[in-house]
């Protein structure tokens, strides 16, 4: 049976080798004595690695962690690596977050003072045109004083073919007497577009210009914007009494009521 082969390690051996020589002198004889070192270097000793001691095995160390250093770990904050992106994350929805709820508060607030503008520029117009009613007698050059009943409308485009706003002063006469004055097919040639007249009731005064005709209107009614209407009288009457007279000299007769 064949031996099995065993692992063999090539050995290097230094042995050192004394020699001593020592010198006697015996019946006229002399013996010379020295002692000489020499090292000696084997090379290629065949060693087998059963005949090799083997090391002793060192313990693996364990490292023992108090409660203190485990507290420390824990309350830590994460690294750069992982804390910093999700840091990150976390801060930049909270911004977005934050931009969006101020861009909204923003708009809200824009918003709401534009409201704020307006009702104060309406107020301020309203008590301005109060403020500025006037008081004046009414001309008797032109025909009148007449009276009438007063009421009010949203203008827009009116017979005369002009484009008018509730906030103008600006008047529509009875289609009696616009019908009368006409000289053409068009009424926006009607003689009686533009002229002026002047509305008195109690303490105050406003003048106004014809720029419609007013179809349920009587002869002496006249029709006017609310901002007229306003000056005169408060808006939750609707139809009150006024006089009314021509500024100027006017190509119609107005009829006796």
């Amino acid at each position: 049976m064949a031996r099995p082969n065993r692992p063999v390690s090539i050995l290097s051996v230094e042995s050192t080798i004394s020699v001593t020589t020592k010198t006697f002198e015996h019946d006229g004889m002399v013996t010379i004595q020295s002692q000489k070192t020499a090292t000696m270097k084997d090379i290629g000793v065949q060693v087998s690695m059963s005949e090799v001691p083997k090391r002793k095995p060192v313990p693996a160390s364990v490292a023992v962690l108090d409660d203190s250093s485990v507290e420390e770990a824990y309350s830590r904050p994460l690294g750069r690596k992982w804390g910093g992106g999700i840091g990150s994350l976390f801060s930049c929805a909270r911004f977005d977050g934050d931009r969006r709820r101020k861009k909204r508060i923003l708009i809200i607030a824009g918003v709401v003072g534009l409201v704020l503008l307006a009702l104060i520029i309406g107020l301020a117009v309203g008590l301005t045109m109060r403020n500025n009613a006037k008081n004046l007698p009414l001309p008797t050059d032109n025909g009148g004083p007449y009276t009438g009943d007063l009421t009010y409308y949203d203008p827009g485009l009116g017979a005369c073919g002009i484009i008018s706003s509730g906030s103008e002063p600006i008047c529509a006469v009875s289609r009696l007497l616009y019908d009368a004055a006409s000289t053409s097919s068009d009424p926006n040639q009607n003689p009686l577009c533009g002229k002026m007249i002047r509305l008195k009731r109690g303490d105050r005064s406003v003048d106004v210009k014809v720029v419609d005709r007013c179809e349920e209107c009587k002869a002496t009614d006249i029709d006017v914007s609310m901002s007229v209407f306003e000056e005169l009288a408060e808006i939750d009457l609707g139809r009150v009494d006024v006089q009314w007279a021509w500024l100027e000299k006017a190509p119609v007769n107005v009829p006796a009521v």
